[in-house]
């Protein structure tokens, strides 16, 4: 048996009947005398075991569980704290993300001993071969994901991980400490004035027609316009409320929810063209329900399907949207290039960047800054062309 240290320092020593080196940590909490063990095959292992076991205590922290694996630890984060604090599609989005992606490769891996190393590795595991073998989701074997994908699992481990530190399970949040994929940026395809009038004119007629004129008229969201109620518009004020949003769920169907930030609760005011659009939209819709009879069901939805159920956004986009475009003879963009299409417009025209950004929703000014910043060099060139002419009429020189 190997000598013991001093008080409060701890004590390591050899166990015969394991034949494995042993160190012990005495400690008080909870107004008890507590032990904390831990084993190791060489007595340098044993030591650097009880070091790190000292320094959390000297931090006030309680000894690390290392019989806990990340996969224990990630179980219990979705059940007590991310299903009941985030949104049932972000939910189901963790889930499966866990499950099909970090469960696999570091799921046993105990929770102690997480490393950035581990993190950083596995991440670029992901960008080359995908999902792992070992998981019985895998349907593309040997392709890698895409560096958006990865940075989203990044940022749920980093916002599981921060749960861990604040629980005491760990010193600190390795995540803070690995450097993850940067994802590639989307370029945004708005679509010019002579674009939307072509896209319009492809839309008359069809059902849809006034959602695609609030689309570029409002920058509302996929989810927003197909959430949207008839008690959410009122013709008369030439306005539209939006309170909320159609989501669907794996396995669930469709629900209603709130917009996620204080912005996103927004009274649009609405152009003539709009407003008109809708009151022949609210006149077809009303035919349809007298033809139905009781077969309509009634979700008071502007947008709704042909028996006045929620729409489901995948087969908006495939069953008119991109038929549209294409009957247009446009470019095949996202539904959501929409919304930056109504923006690059009103910033085109003039519009202040505060009312844009009061239309779309943004959180804040700066967001609508940073995205549309590709608009604001035509914006200085005319802001420089008009003080020239302010001080050119009156002869101003050097």
């Amino acid at each position: 048996m190997a000598a013991r240290r001093g008080k409060g320092e701890g004590s390591i020593f050899y166990d015969d009947a394991r034949q494995r080196w042993v160190a012990q940590a005495t400690y008080y909490a909870d107004g008890k005398r507590k032990r904390k063990w831990v084993s190791a095959r060489t007595r340098e292992e044993a030591a650097r075991k009880l070091r790190q076991v000292l320094g959390q205590l000297d931090q006030g922290l309680p000894p690390a569980n290392e019989k806990q694996t990340v996969g224990q630890f990630l179980t219990r984060w979705l059940d007590d704290v991310a299903k009941p604090t985030v949104r049932p599609k972000t939910f189901e989005s963790y889930a499966r993300q866990i499950r099909v992606h970090v469960l696999p490769e570091l799921g046993k891996v105990p929770l102690a001993r997480l490393t950035a190393q581990h993190l950083q590795a596995f991440y670029r595991k992901m960008l080359t071969q995908g999902v792992s073998i070992a998981s019985p989701d895998r349907t593309k074997h040997g392709k890698g994901l895409a560096p958006s994908s990865v940075n989203r699992l990044h940022a749920i481990l980093h916002r599981a991980l921060d749960q861990a530190v604040r629980w005491n399970l760990i010193a600190r949040n390795v995540a803070d400490l690995v450097d993850p994929p940067r994802p590639k940026h989307k370029e945004m395809q708005p679509l010019t004035a002579e674009q939307v009038g072509r896209l319009l004119d492809a839309a008359r007629g069809t059902r849809f027609h006034a959602l695609y004129v609030l689309a570029v008229t409002t920058g509302m969201r996929q989810s927003e316009l197909l959430g949207l109620t008839w008690s959410d518009v009122d013709l008369d004020a030439g306005t539209v409320h939006v309170r909320r949003q159609l989501i669907w769920t794996p396995g669930r169907g469709p629900s209603f929810s709130e917009p996620k930030t204080a912005k996103g609760r927004r009274v649009i005011r609405l152009p003539h063209i709009a407003a008109e659009a809708l009151r022949a939209h609210r006149r077809q819709q009303l035919e349809e329900r007298l033809a139905l009879g009781a077969a309509w069901e009634d979700y008071d939805l502007v947008f709704p399907n042909e028996v006045g159920r929620p729409v489901e956004r995948n087969n908006l986009v495939k069953r008119s949207f991109l038929p549209l475009l294409a009957q247009a003879g446009l470019p095949r963009i996202r539904f959501h290039d929409l919304r930056h299409t109504a923006a690059t417009l009103l910033l085109s025209l003039g519009e202040h960047p505060k009312v844009v950004q009061e239309r779309l929703g943004h959180s804040t000014i700066s967001v609508t800054l940073d995205v549309y910043s590709h608009v604001l060099p035509d914006l200085q060139r005319q802001a420089a062309e008009k003080l020239d002419g302010l001080f050119g009429a009156r002869g101003v020189s050097g």
